[in-house]
């Protein structure tokens, strides 16, 4: 399943009242009882992540063949009949935001079983084979984690032949990513199954492990895991690979649009309702899309004055593509200057937010095997990844906006404030695109208050990147509802970003073969201005940037319309900080 998989409110209007520590209610006792019994059916499914983020290595992969996943559709249809049986209004504040959150969550589960979208396991940006390898870049600290993996190991074969047998009925029904898409995204698979066993990510625990194991010990370890990756691992691999080129690709769809998939245009609208938690309308977001681009483009106009440059738009872009002032020389180089950006923020941090996640992030290029079909960064907790495959591509004048959005006060700043939030059920951990992205980008406009934008060349880098949020409002509606075609969706972009050539490839593919996710981005941040907007205008001396910073992060990752209601109550309260964290 995908990491993101909240939808929107199913109803307009939350009321909140202002005492959150009200005595619960046999309502509030009931909702309680019921995403209790949920999670633990989930934990028992291996499907909550978050119960393998504390030191435990999951011993077996999830099942994921068709006849468990109409199993979890019938079970979520059911979480969803007791929800919507609860009398909402004998809720208490507390539960009812909770309520908002998880209804939402479940609602998303629902839609995506519902389609079948297991059977597409799989898109231009990332795969379940590249998914399995994300833990096995991580240390491991003790004996039993490295059995449990061990174990894990031991699961691919099953794991990866209920995965192909869910790609073929969806190829069958042409239920695939567009093929035009797929080009290249073999490769992954092939840099497991061509290697040798200890030069696959799979092996990496093994590389360095703790001293308190002995050495004997590790040895047998070390042998275990290269005898489980040669015989389990990489068949998994190569069976796949197989498919992928003889049968996936050749037979992936050719149409573009999400609508032209089986029941299209119902599907589409419900990607459009789990990223950007609204129900606006496809026609509806393509018009906000232009006439915010039409904003952007002014913007850039007064910085490129600001730049000295005198020729006209297309040909400053040119200019910017193709100087190398702007571009690294070396992977050390890129690295390092996103290093100097998190450092600026690290100065100006308490300016602007009165609470700061105890959790640091480490700043790392993104691995060899996914870097060319990857994005420009990356980041969550602990982690902020930058990409050095294809330098010319890689514009150090975008680069502090992409760092403020990926690092710190964006993802690796956002999520750890998330998880520090204390007695919050365990299903308001996960991540709503619509928060998550909103926030991130909200970020890069913040750069500009913070100081952190040196020259008009980073200011146009962080419009760039306004522009490239705006515009996929416009592509991802104009390939998936409008008809547009590949060539179309690159040229909006070319004409209005200062994207690379191979960032705008990539990009555009991933918006084909991912409906809906781009439209996270601006209207999560619009929805954050606004809801700001209004709070300097309601308090003016009143307000304190620190508390509404604050009162939006201790939330948590939460659907828009809930924002805006907490937000409300933020006003109403005179603008004073959240409770404290923990």
């Amino acid at each position: 399943m995908k990491h993101t998989l909240v939808a929107a409110l199913a109803a307009a209007g939350i009321l909140m009242a202002t005492n959150v520590h009200a005595a619960p209610s046999a309502a509030d006792a009931r909702f309680e009882s019921i995403y209790k019994a949920e999670w633990q059916w989930r934990v028992k499914e291996r499907l909550a992540s978050e119960e393998n983020t504390r030191g435990r290595v999951r011993e077996e992969l999830p099942h994921v063949d068709a006849r468990t996943q109409q199993a979890r559709l019938a079970h979520w249809q059911g979480v969803l009949r007791q929800l919507d049986a609860l009398p909402q209004a004998s809720l208490g504040a507390a539960a009812r935001l909770d309520y908002q959150v998880y209804r939402a969550q479940i609602a998303a589960f629902v839609e995506e079983l519902r389609f079948r979208e297991y059977e597409q396991p799989l898109n231009a940006d990332s795969a379940f084979w590249t998914d399995v390898a994300y833990g096995a870049r991580q240390g491991f600290a003790s004996r039993e984690e490295y059995a449990n993996y061990l174990q894990q190991l031991a699961s691919f074969p099953r794991y990866f032949g209920e995965q192909l047998d869910n790609m073929r009925a969806g190829l069958a029904r042409g239920f695939t990513p567009a093929k035009v898409t797929l080009a290249g995204r073999d490769a992954s698979l092939a840099s497991v199954v061509d290697a040798k066993p200890e030069d696959t990510v799979f092996y990496t625990p093994f590389k360095t492990m703790p001293a308190a194991i002995p050495a004997a010990e590790q040895a047998a370890l070390r042998a275990q895991a290269v005898a489980a990756i040669r015989s389990q691992v990489q068949p998994a691999y190569a069976r796949v690979l197989t498919f992928m080129r003889e049968e996936y690709m050749p037979g992936a769809r050719d149409v573009l649009a999400a609508e032209r998939l089986p029941d299209g245009k119902a599907y589409y609208q419900s990607k459009i309702v789990e990223f950007t938690t609204t129900s606006l309308s496809a026609d509806e977001i393509h018009r906000i899309g232009l006439a915010e681009m039409a904003k952007i483009r002014a913007e850039m106009a007064d910085t490129i004055r600001q730049t000295g440059f005198t020729g006209d738009f297309p040909a400053f872009l040119r200019f910017l593509r193709t100087d190398p002032r702007f571009y690294a020389k070396t992977p050390e180089e890129l690295l390092m200057r996103a290093a100097w950006v998190a450092k600026k923020f690290d100065a100006k941090a308490g300016q602007y937010f009165g609470y700061l996640p105890r959790q640091r992030f480490a700043i790392l290029p993104v691995p060899d095997d996914q870097a060319p079909y990857y994005t420009a960064g990356r980041g969550g907790p602990g982690v902020y990844l930058v990409n050095t495959y294809n330098l010319p591509a890689r514009s150090l004048y975008s680069l502090p906006a992409l760092t403020l959005h990926e690092s710190a006060p964006g993802h690796a700043f956002q999520m750890p404030v998330a998880l520090e939030q204390k007695g919050l059920p365990r299903f308001r951990r996960a991540y709503i695109s619509a928060f998550g992205e909103g926030w991130a980008l909200y970020t890069e406009r913040l750069g500009s208050e913070m100081g952190i934008y040196e020259t008009p060349y980073e200011v146009f880098g962080m419009l760039s990147y306004q522009a490239w949020r705006a515009s996929r409002l416009v592509v991802d509606t104009g390939i998936h509802a409008k008809g547009w075609t590949r060539e179309q969706a690159q040229a909006y972009l070319r004409e209005n970003t200062a994207l690379s050539e191979h960032e705008i490839t990539t990009e555009v593919d991933r918006y084909i073969s991912w409906p809906g996710q781009a439209l996270s981005y601006y209207l999560g941040q619009m929805a954050i201005m606004e809801a700001r907007a209004k709070a300097e205008k309601a308090l003016g001396e009143k307000f304190d940037i620190r508390n509404f910073h604050d009162t939006v992060l201790q939330l948590g990752s939460v659907p828009l319309p809930v924002l805006k209601e907490r937000i409300d109550r933020f006003i109403a309260e005179g603008g004073k900080g959240p409770y404290p964290a923990g």
